[in-house]
């Protein structure tokens, strides 16, 4: 078939489709934590004090982390390197030390040796290698310097004659710190699986509590964004790796102790917990973490048996019941997916879906009293619960919520009446339809869409889905699976051609759309949130043209809180709502077009509660739009000629679905 030359406005709109094509199918960035292997640990370092003494003290001292370079960090372009070490390392640092209080110990660490071989002895007055030293120490990339490191202790053949090596001495050591963090950037291996940003885990282990007293982190240079839109997850990304270093970890689990200091593990001879061979790992208690049986998880047509793994610690089970509601609930669940740096080591996605200690990062990240508790649980810290961040996902929603599967969860919705919130059912498609997240801050799409292969019947969510093919819903899940493929609202990113144009959050003036793409009006920046949009699709209109756009239903948009009413702001004009649900009518000029479209008005309360200048001021009561009250309108004025329709208009529907579906 040939076509006709397209006049360049239709083109444009093609290109804006195909980029919003391109844009839902990101799934968000996944932790690459893998737990150090036992004999890649060096154990039972000597803070200078007797045991007993640093056990009784009371864990009331602001963590102390020390930040140590190597080398590479230097070599990073100087862009990345000022966003990392000026504002990444310092805030995620900070952010641990206000969170998190330690027993303070002796006055200066160093840090063991490698054994050679890893050779050793176990002795009451502490470890010695066996014949030999390695002549290097390293912290995952990083070479440990001579003056962090102790003297090196040996042993003969037999477990005798011990004592310092002759010819090693003993480092200056560092002061006044509580663990010692040593930092690369080196694109590895590791750096390639997925878009690593960053990797850490803990290398040294002080002897009195286990407390991990060393770390380190891998900063991946090729897949650091300097975007401002893109530091809040970097930021995240780095507070997360850090946490696993200084406690959550399934190399850490074992080693964990009740609120006197006593393991919740039991020990061997040797002072350890029992390894696992499998996971080269010390193997946890069922004090630690406990496997709970659930025999009838209803999935597609049908239950099946399933067990998932409980975080089971006191504080943790206190805070989980009490974020859902749920008085029976035995713990805190972890994630059961992923590779050996995933699983066991995060918190389930389905069930903590925007948990900064999941396995992926999607929307949001906040690190809740949950991840806090677990923390002050592993019986080397105590929480500052003031640091808190809200996590909303789940909060109050009950046993259905937390114990079930999302399949059984949103049947009993629709059997009751009442959304399926947080869930969602509607299959992301062309034309797309955006909504909001629940809580505003970014337009989000439903991330259910149809996968190339038929998913495991145990992430079947689904008996029957609006405008599927029955017999096919075994395809359809959400993007994320590691939160078990049930589809929930997710912002997303716009991309061309792999390479992030913008993102849906709200917050970020660099979100805006380009203005012959603003069909909508938007307005992104700190003063922005989500609105929903009518189901009648926005129009822009010239003298010789009509654009009906493909994508609607929620967009950004300034607002303020005054006189007891919430205020819309589009362009350089103020719509006020007077209640919710109401729609507003949206007929402006801008760039050329009249742009046409409804936004409708939310709880005033949802978005007001504390924003109103006068202090003691609240939303008023919703009441119907005052007669006296208009709304700015305009007018497309054009001559005789413009107002004949062009005749690729009749054509635009056929066009679109071109280039959407082919």
């Amino acid at each position: 078939m040939a076509w006709a030359p397209r006049p360049a406005g239709l083109l444009l709109l093609a290109l804006a489709l195909l980029a919003l094509a391109e844009a839902v199918q990101s799934h968000g960035q996944h932790c690459s934590h893998v737990h150090p292997k036992d004999d890649e640990v060096v154990r039972d370092v000597d803070l200078g004090e007797p045991h007993h003494v640093i056990r009784k003290r009371a864990a009331d001292q602001p963590l102390r982390i020390l930040l140590y370079y190597d080398q590479s960090v230097y070599r990073l372009e100087e862009e990345k390197f000022e966003l990392i070490n000026n504002t990444i390392l310092p805030e995620a640092v900070r952010f641990w030390e206000n969170a998190l209080m330690v027993r303070r110990a002796g006055s200066t660490i160093r840090l063991n040796r490698k054994c050679a071989n890893n050779q050793l002895f176990y002795r009451k007055d502490g470890v010695f290698c066996k014949n030999a030293c390695d002549e290097k120490t390293m912290c995952g990339e990083v070479e440990v310097p001579e003056e962090h490191l102790e003297v090196c202790r040996t042993c003969n053949d037999t477990g005798q004659d011990c004592g310092e090596l002759e010819g090693s001495s003993q480092g200056a050591g560092i002061d006044d710190i509580d663990f010692i963090f040593y930092v690369s950037a080196m694109q590895t291996e590791r750096c390639n699986k997925g878009q690593t940003v960053a990797y850490a885990a803990h290398c040294q282990q002080e002897a009195a509590l286990d407390r991990p007293i060393a770390g380190h982190a891998n900063l991946c240079p090729d897949n650091i964004v300097t975007k401002r839109q893109e530091q809040e997850i970097l930021l995240s990304t780095v507070k997360h790796e850090i946490l696993h270093a200084l406690g959550f970890s399934v190399s850490l689990y074992a080693f964990y102790r009740d609120q006197d200091g006593n393991p919740l593990t039991p020990r061997e001879e040797n002072g350890k917990p029992l390894l696992n061979e499998k996971l080269q790992a010390r193997q946890w208690s069922d004090r630690v973490i406990k496997t709970v049986h659930r025999p009838k998880w209803v999935v597609r047509g049908g239950a099946v048996a399933r067990d998932v793994l409980m975080m089971v610690t006191p504080r943790v089970v206190r805070e989980a019941r009490d974020h859902f509601g749920c008085p029976t609930l035995e713990g805190a669940e972890l994630e059961d997916q992923g590779d050996e740096g995933t699983s066991l080591t995060h918190w389930e996605k389905r069930v903590f879906e925007n948990e900064a200690m999941t396995g992926t990062h999607t929307q949001n990240p906040v690190y809740s009293r949950l991840t806090l508790a677990l923390m002050e649980d592993t019986g080397w810290y105590r929480a500052n619960y003031s640091m808190a961040q809200p996590l909303m996902w789940g909060k109050r929603l009950g046993c259905d919520f937390a114990m079930k599967s999302c399949k059984e969860w949103m049947d009993l919705k629709h059997k009751q009446g009442m959304p399926i919130a947080p869930f969602c059912s509607k299959v992301k498609q062309d034309p797309l339809e955006t909504e909001c997240t629940n809580d505003r801050s970014s337009v989000a799409l439903c991330n259910l869409l149809e996968h190339s292969e038929q998913l495991p019947r145990m992430f079947q969510n689904f008996d029957e889905i609006y405008n599927v093919e029955k017999g096919r819903e075994g395809f359809y899940g959400g993007s994320v699976s590691l939160a078990d493929y049930c589809p929930y609202i997710q912002e997303f990113t716009w991309r061309s051609k792999s390479v992030v144009v913008r993102g849906s959050n709200c917050r970020y003036f660099e979100n805006n759309p380009h203005k012959d793409k603003n069909f909508a009006l938007e307005s992104y920046g700190d003063d922005s949130k989500c609105f929903l949009q009518s189901n009648r699709r926005w129009e822009e209109r010239s003298c010789t043209q009509l654009r009906q756009w493909q994508h609607w239903g929620s967009g950004c948009y300034e607002y303020h809180c005054a006189d007891g009413r919430l205020h819309i702001h589009v362009e350089n004009y103020t719509f006020t709502c007077y209640n919710e649900g109401q729609q507003v009518e949206i007929r402006l000029l801008s760039n050329g077009w009249l742009h046409n479209g409804v936004l409708i008005c939310p709880r005033c309360s949802q978005l007001c509660k504390d924003k109103f200048d006068n202090p003691g001021e609240k939303c008023l009561p919703d009441s119907p739009v005052p007669d006296n009250v208009t709304y700015h309108e305009d007018e497309l004025v054009c001559g005789q000629a413009g107002l004949r329709p062009p005749l690729w208009l009749l054509v635009l529907p056929i066009i679109i679905s071109v280039f959407v579906h082919r």
